[in-house]
């Protein structure tokens, strides 16, 4: 049988696979040799393939997006120890249940994100989050809430890790690589909101920062939430009188504590309405 349905007089490698399992059993079939290269898990799983399993874990969220129609994203960095609301009193810092005012914050936020979204087709300024609890899980439950899509980027951790339940199914995903991970969170950035969290929000923050600082990606509007967690975690005055950066810097972002301000800074940035492309190279 010949692939037809792509003007291409070959079989696939679907009907291959299946070709393939139909085997005698004798030991030249049974040899791992013979296996279909990609069809081979250790294979597939080997040191060497190191560079095709970082171009497969690019391919296929940024295929899967396409095919969602997925243009724009509001990404959501933020700690995943921060309850909601009714689960503070489960917290196990003082700090961490006082901070659950952004758990509701940033479903508040991603909830009319989303409504405004939908009204414009959908495919714009869609949530992202990390995937998992705390500020992520606020992040899809406002989409949710709104009755719209949004994505999770969750990654593989040693200790027990899975997406929460509001993520829309067809647009989670599963990572190995942080680094490629990192990229989806900025390949199709509109906006990119900071919530409290700990070295894994820092690490995001910063690293987005520098893309921008550098200019290896264009400047969107970069919202920090909660003026004093920021200025008591990162003294930023104290980077700009060292010199280790610029005081144009500082502007690179701005502060805000609730859902409608960072909307209004959004619509106000400089540029608003001409933003959409991220790191170069996705053109």
């Amino acid at each position: 049988m010949t692939d037809r349905r792509l003007g291409r007089p070959f079989r696939n490698s679907r009907q291959d696979r299946v070709a393939a399992e139909q085997k005698p059993s004798i030991p030249q079939t049974e040899s791992p040799t013979y296996r279909l290269a990609f069809d081979d898990p250790d294979f597939m799983l080997r040191e060497d393939l190191r560079p095709v399993r970082l171009q497969l874990e690019l391919l296929k969220p940024e295929l899967a997006m396409n095919e969602a129609g997925v243009e724009s994203t509001v990404v959501l960095f933020g700690g995943a120890r921060i309850p909601s609301p009714d689960k503070k009193d489960t917290a196990r810092t003082e700090t961490l249940a006082n901070l659950s005012e952004h758990y509701a914050e940033a479903r508040k936020f991603a909830r009319i994100v989303t409504e405004r979204s939908m009204k414009n087709g959908g495919t714009e300024e869609v949530i992202v989050t990390g995937g998992g609890p705390g500020v992520m899980e606020a992040g899809n439950r406002g989409a949710a809430d709104a009755g719209g899509r949004s994505i999770g980027l969750n990654i593989v951790l040693p200790h027990e890790q899975h997406p929460n339940e509001y993520v829309s199914p067809e647009l989670c995903f599963n990572f190995h690589y942080f680094a490629i991970r990192k990229m989806h969170f900025l390949m199709r950035a509109c906006a990119i909101c900071v919530f409290p969290g700990g070295f894994g929000t820092l690490d995001e923050m910063f690293e987005a920062l520098t893309l921008i600082q550098t200019g290896r990606m264009q400047k969107v509007p970069f919202l920090l939430f909660g003026r004093d967690f920021w200025t008591t975690i990162v003294n930023w005055d104290a980077l700009k009188e060292a010199g280790t950066i610029s005081p144009a810097d500082l502007d690179l972002f701005r502060f805000v504590e609730t859902a409608e301000e960072a909307l209004e800074a959004i619509d106000t940035w400089e540029g608003a309405g001409e933003r959409r492309q991220v790191i170069p190279g996705r053109e």
